[in-house]
């Protein structure tokens, strides 16, 4: 079934320009039928299916069994039997009206054909294809992937042994195919918390080329969504992934007994795009424009965009300003974001716009604004950076949205000598050594790494490791690792640890320990988000400390507790306020968990691990940034 949307959606489509003026469609991609075994309404026939397909207001949809096709092949032996019988004038009155409204309905949506592919180890990947793809050639794309040819109409997600994920991935992909991670957060899914394999293959399996979207179950869910993790700020996942949600549905309505068994379209998606067509989809999938996919609302609530980044507040990646008044700093401040984020992971800058649920302001001259801001760029900021600025409203009030990338040429500088980063959710000027590590990246150098202690401080016999209680594990993951190395970032020597902190700026000597250190898959070894604090002296009547930060591993010496940031600042005042006690440390392994506090709106963890002979303390970690190991001390909130 390809036919198109019969309304103001269908093609031809509104012209402006020359171009197809984009619009938004409703669309669902995960959706079963009868044809899986685990349906839960087996007596609803696929007439009853597409109405309500229809009668949810869906304009794209996709077939998604258990690997197997028999329930598009279903449909089109119905339809051609049916077109065949109108052919030869004999359909009985029944069968005139059946084939009438078949028609009907298939000119109100788009039906894409495709299957849900039950890979190695049980992850689960949507394969969704063009209109015209046979049931033969879908067949022989589940048979290249392993699946037994006497399993193909059983619907079943058991089917032994198949292809792996990155296989099935390339496969599907040179088949024709739209690759799309199945519920990626979730059961099955191949970006779930407590992930049993090792980082490394986690990090494959969201960011391989031939995966085109994942699809969530959280996308609605501002502060901690998926689609928030995979937004291209960290290290380890620099690919931004488009997400989208589906409803994954086995029944035509949600069961009021168990509302997580949703119906069709329960959870669907808005797609932009110039036509509702298979490769409108695909190219919307595969650019790098993520404004054009967002969750479905009902018609009485519509999506803003800008009311969930505003929930969100600052990030690594994005920040908001009210005005953008000279007076005061405030424009300076726009351009002070640009420039860091340039230096640090890319981000949008909100103009007009402030966090949280407070009334909008409103730019009284937009395009003033972005004309402003334009040509302070170009006079102040070097080298020269490409901006995208558009024009969105919210309540009624008009805020510009900058789109900042990554600089290709770092350092970027203000003025020729103010170089900013992004540190979390704030800009601040870089220090000399954070200016020295830009400069290294730009040249292509290894992140430095501070050496090994030459000296350990004994602690009392009644404090030593031995005495500490272990911590039952419930959900042991098997993840251990640094992020490239045993010092945890790229490029390390695999060899340096950094000097754990402690009140006596020297490692604890924990007795007893025997080193767990990662053999092969060491990516989150350590924790991503935080501040470990490496050295400290004493100069002058002055503490001096040098300190590492986990989210790019940048090693920065001469930091004072007056002078740090916010996040640095915290560090050093546990560090010198609350010194550990190893009696009350709760160890899982060789993982620890030391206790955890809500700052600036978020949950901060501090955690230890342990070395052999000493420990490391990391500060002020937030839940992003706890994967393996660590992510068993991650507290709902």
């Amino acid at each position: 079934m390809s036919r198109k949307k019969k309304s103001n959606m269908s093609t031809p489509q509104a012209v402006q320009g020359g171009k197809p003026q984009r619009k938004w469609y409703k669309a669902d991609l995960h959706l079963h039928t009868p044809a899986s075994r685990d349906y839960e309404e087996p007596g609803v026939t696929y007439l009853e299916w597409l109405r309500r397909v229809v009668d949810q207001g869906l304009d794209i949809v996709a077939i998604t069994d258990h690997n197997t096709v028999a329930g598009i092949g279903a449909i089109r032996r119905e339809l051609d039997w049916l077109t065949q019988l109108e052919l030869q004038g004999r359909l009985t009155p029944e069968e005139q009206q059946r084939l009438s409204e078949w028609r009907a309905l298939g000119n109100q949506v788009v039906v894409f054909p495709g299957f849900e592919f039950t890979a190695t180890f049980g992850f689960h990947i949507l394969a969704i294809f063009p209109p015209e793809m046979s049931v033969r050639q879908l067949e022989h794309v589940l048979l290249s992937m392993k699946v037994p040819a006497a399993k193909l109409d059983e619907g079943s997600t058991e089917t032994g042994a198949t292809t792996d994920v990155l296989t099935a991935y390339r496969m599907i992909r040179e088949a024709g195919g739209l690759v799309i991670a199945a519920h990626a957060n979730s059961t099955h899914g191949v970006a779930m918390r407590n992930f049993p394999f090792g980082g490394q293959t986690k990090i494959a399996y969201t960011q391989d080329l031939n995966l085109d979207a994942m699809e969530v179950t959280d996308l609605d869910r501002s502060g901690r969504s998926t689609a928030r993790f995979f937004n291209g700020s960290k290290a380890e996942y620099p690919r931004r992934m488009h997400c989208l949600q589906g409803s994954d549905a086995h029944r035509l309505i949600m069961d009021p007994k168990n509302p997580k068994r949703l119906g069709i379209g329960d959870r669907a998606t808005e797609l932009l795009l110039d036509e509702p067509t298979y490769d409108a989809l695909v190219n919307a999938l595969r650019s790098k424009q993520f404004d054009r996919v967002r969750p479905a609302r009902p018609a009485d609530k519509p999506f803003d965009p800008l009311d969930v980044v505003r929930d969100e507040g600052p990030t690594l990646v994005q920040s908001f300003h009210e005005s953008a008044a000279v007076r005061g700093g405030k424009f300076d401040a726009i351009l002070a974001d640009i420039c860091a984020f340039a230096n640090t992971a890319g981000g949008v800058a909100y103009v007009g716009a402030k966090p949280g649920k407070g009334k909008l302001r409103s730019l009284s001259a937009p395009t003033i604004v972005e004309q402003d801001i334009r040509k302070a760029i170009s006079d102040r900021l070097a080298p020269q950076i490409e901006l995208k600025i558009d024009l969105i409203q919210s309540q009624g009030a008009k805020v510009l949205r900058v789109h900042v990338p990554k600089g290709p040429d770092l350092p970027y500088a203000l003025d020729d000598h103010k170089f900013y980063v992004r540190d979390e959710a704030e800009t601040s000027l870089a220090v000399r050594d954070e200016i020295v590590a830009l400069v290294r990246e730009a040249l292509g150098f290894e992140v430095e790494t501070e050496p090994e202690p030459e000296s350990v401080v004994e602690l009392p016999v009644s404090e030593k490791a031995s005495d500490v209680a272990e911590i039952p594990l419930a959900e042991k993951s098997e993840e251990k690792g640094g992020r490239r190395g045993r010092d945890g970032r790229k490029g390390g020597s695999g060899r340096n640890h950094g000097k754990a902190a402690q009140a006596s700026a020297a490692p604890l000597l924990v007795a007893g320990a025997a080193p767990t250190l990662p053999t092969n898959d060491a990516t989150f070894y350590l924790p991503q988000i935080g501040v470990e604090i490496v050295d400290s002296e004493e100069r002058n009547g002055h503490r001096f400390y040098t300190i590492r930060d986990m989210r790019n591993g940048h090693v920065i010496k001469n930091v004072t507790r007056k002078g740090a940031r916010k996040l640095w600042s915290y560090a050093i005042q546990q560090y010198e306020d609350n010194p550990i006690d190893p009696t009350k440390l709760q160890w899982r392994n060789n993982t620890g968990f030391i206790r955890v506090e809500r700052r600036a709106g978020k949950a901060r963890y501090d955690l230890v691990l342990r070395e052999g002979d000493r420990v490391r303390v990391f500060y002020g970690v937030t839940d992003d940034g706890m994967e393996g190991e660590w992510s068993q001390f991650v507290q709902e909130e």
